[in-house]
């Protein structure tokens, strides 16, 4: 009996979830399967997922082949349907012992194609923490799930659930084995990681486990926050900001667009002026922070001055590292039956954006030429800085190893070093 082959579509959460049901898998024995752990974040990732399902059947033509993740989960009926899928399975029930165990002893038998549940019912966090899930040199702990917002463009909590957290003291225990295994930063995840806590005794908020975190496992050489929500940033999370050099100097920001219009439309809960506001505050006390953003190319009823908004949002924030999303009508969203922008001008839109977003990342590795950075190796012959820059070595270092250099120059989106 062959191992089972995994396939990732989307999200590093999916990827960390990926992990948890490889050991979930081994544990129960499952073999001859192929599993694809799915997004739904646009339709282009629904169809994309189905392409990658019809490849991986022709090329494992006598695999069992299983589906799940979000894009399962809010539309399980079109993978049902589609005769290359043997199962079906939900979010919850793929973080499930019970399930894999199901499939082990009878795959198909009398079990029920699709095994999808209502996540909107589910109020716990799955055990399911994986030590060591990254690279040799960064670790990611998942500190929350779900989602209790609903923007119009979103269908995420409808593959989520709601948002539900992982209590810090388990957080922590887990940090702790990370770093006796050796790993030199931590990255927290979540689909809504500012709303951690809120459902938790005391309602703590994300900056009470930042502190708690480096206050509790003070040999953590570095902490790293993946992508928040600026309008709820708690006020422990600007003193960690300000106080705390362990935490990197480096946020991801949802900010999706900057046009207050355009942000209203998208049942956003920060106006323009709040996300100019965040990055002037947040570097004030920071003065070496630097900014990643999500921004939407073409959402519903946008015109040229509101996608102007956007472009100037980026060097107003200064952000630096862009990502940059063409939007696509999400069946089941809101937004899906506004207006639609024509579709020539979001990829012209992108396109616009991306290039401002290079202009930005030419600009940021320009300024770090002479200077010195604390690296973390990812490889051989490439680490990151504290800002999340990537830096090519001319010589080898291990992987893992903190590297203290300075920059002799930068090519092709990268800064080197000797």
């Amino acid at each position: 009996m062959s191992a089972p082959k995994f396939t990732t579509l989307g999200c590093r959460l999916n990827a960390y979830e990926t992990e948890a049901m490889k050991a979930l898998a081994a544990e129960a024995g499952v073999g001859d399967a192929v599993i694809v752990n799915t997004c739904a974040v646009t339709s282009e990732a629904v169809r994309k997922a189905r392409q990658e399902i019809r490849r991986l059947r022709r090329e494992n033509p006598g695999a069992r082949l299983i589906v799940t993740g979000c894009a399962a989960q809010t539309e399980p009926e079109t993978f049902a349907a589609m005769a290359e899928v043997d199962r079906v399975i939900g979010n919850t029930e793929k973080m499930t012992p019970a399930t894999w165990a199901g499939m082990a002893a009878d795959f198909i038998g009398e079990t029920e194609k699709v095994q999808v549940d209502d996540i909107m019912s589910v109020t716990e966090t799955a055990g399911h923490l994986i030590d060591g899930f990254g690279t040799r040199a960064r670790a990611y702990v998942q500190v929350q799930n779900g989602c209790d917002h609903r923007c119009t463009f979103c269908i995420i909590p409808f593959g989520r659930g709601n948002s539900r957290s992982v209590a810090a003291g388990v957080v922590v225990d887990q940090i702790k084995r990370l770093v006796q295994k050796g790993y030199n930063e931590v990255v927290l995840t979540g689909v809504d990681l500012t709303s951690w806590g809120a459902d938790l005794p005391g309602e703590p908020r994300l900056g009470d486990l930042v502190m708690r975190i480096l206050k509790l496992v003070p040999d953590l050489p570095r902490l790293r926050i993946s992508s928040i929500d600026s309008i709820e940033a708690d006020d422990n999370l600007m003193q960690a900001i300000a106080t705390e050099p362990r935490l990197m100097p480096h946020l991801h920001l949802s900010l999706q667009h900057g046009d207050d219009l355009i942000l209203k439309r998208m049942k956003r809960r920060h106006l323009r002026d709040d996300a100019i506001a965040f990055c002037e505050e947040a570097r004030r006390l920071r003065p070496d922070m630097t900014f990643g953003a999500d921004i939407i190319a073409g959402f519903p009823t946008e015109t040229q001055a509101h996608f102007e908004n956007s472009l100037r949002l980026v060097e107003q924030c200064d952000l630096t590292w862009l990502h940059v999303f063409p939007y696509s009508p999400r069946p089941g969203t809101p937004a899906a039956r506004m207006p639609q922008v024509d579709g020539r001008a979001i990829k012209a839109r992108a396109a616009q954006l991306r290039a401002a977003g290079a202009t930005q990342v030419e600009r940021h590795l320009q300024a770090q030429v002479g200077r010195t950075h604390d690296i973390l190796m990812e490889s051989p012959t490439l680490g990151r800085t504290r800002q999340f820059a990537e830096v090519t070595f001319a010589r080898p270092h291990e992987a893992g190893e903190m590297v203290n250099a300075t920059i002799s120059g930068y090519e092709n989106g990268s800064l080197t070093a000797a």
